[in-house]
């Protein structure tokens, strides 16, 4: 049996975006804020939010001028997010592997370690593609994700946490190329006990590095926070990459030998 796509169901739910989301906007904004400035957006530019979620990223990047477009995959998050669109802000129910506008943004965000989550190379690959494509020649990509190293050195094993009246009880581990991270929910709404398994690809700088360039994206900058500190691979809790698409994608001119003995993408 194939495996099943987990976050499917977990970003889905709403117990995903009260143990996540319900918390001070506050650090997201002013992370925003630092990209903005440190990447000297330009009034009006076009902007990708990738795997927006219920919009809190994007709201703040309409309100700061730009004409934001986010994308997600989860029914519930754009239908909840689209309360809130504007002549410069608008939502679209759409899985990141599947091709989107073309040559259209400016700049792509990809927050809060939104990647990572696909069961193959190919469809992280196929991922990238459509953001790449989406980026107009010179166009910059930021991705938000966790520092594996960091990640490894820190992990703990297990914690529980009350939040307005449900209990989670989470559990982590990793082996050679995954995080995992177990939640059982407990709430007086459910008959039974939720739980959810999240599981996070290991990527390092240099497997971003591989698929970006093979889709004509040149790494520029790395940062290791929210406050754009230089990136250590043992002491940034953060991977934040800065990519500008400077050509066009290898793929237009040749073929990809995948792992499996394919030269097409599945996907396509």
């Amino acid at each position: 049996m194939p495996e099943k796509e987990w976050y499917r169901d977990w970003f889905d739910s709403p117990f995903y975006h009260k143990l996540y989301f319900e918390r001070d906007e506050k650090e997201a904004e002013a992370f925003i804020h630092k990209l903005v400035a440190h990447l000297r957006l330009k009034p009006g530019s076009r902007v990708l939010d990738v795997a927006c979620g219920k919009g809190r990223h994007s709201k703040i990047l309409a309100r700061l001028g730009f004409d934001v477009i986010g994308i997600d995959l989860s029914p519930s998050s754009i239908e909840y997010a689209r309360q809130f669109e504007t002549d410069n802000l608008h939502f679209f129910l759409h899985d990141m592997r599947l091709p989107f506008w073309v040559n259209y943004f400016d700049h792509a965000f990809n927050f809060f370690t939104s990647f990572g989550y696909f069961r193959t190379r190919r469809e992280h690959d196929a991922a990238i593609r459509t953001i790449a494509s989406s980026l107009k020649p010179g166009g910059t990509l930021v991705i938000d994700y966790l520092n594996t190293h960091y990640a490894e050195d820190h992990l703990l094993p297990g914690l529980t946490k009350y939040l307005n009246g449900t209990t989670y009880d989470i559990r982590k581990w990793d082996d050679e190329s995954h995080f995992y991270k177990t939640i059982k929910i407990t709430d007086a709404s459910l008959n039974e006990p939720l739980e959810f398994t999240e599981k996070v690809t290991k990527f390092s700088p240099g497997d971003f590095n591989e698929m970006l360039s093979y889709r004509g994206m040149q790494v520029e900058e790395l940062f290791g926070d929210y406050d754009l500190n230089g990136y250590d691979v043992r002491k940034t809790p953060r991977l934040i990459i800065v990519a500008r698409k400077t050509h066009a994608e290898a793929g237009n001119k040749e073929k990809r030998l995948y792992s499996d003995g394919r030269a097409t993408d599945a996907l396509t």
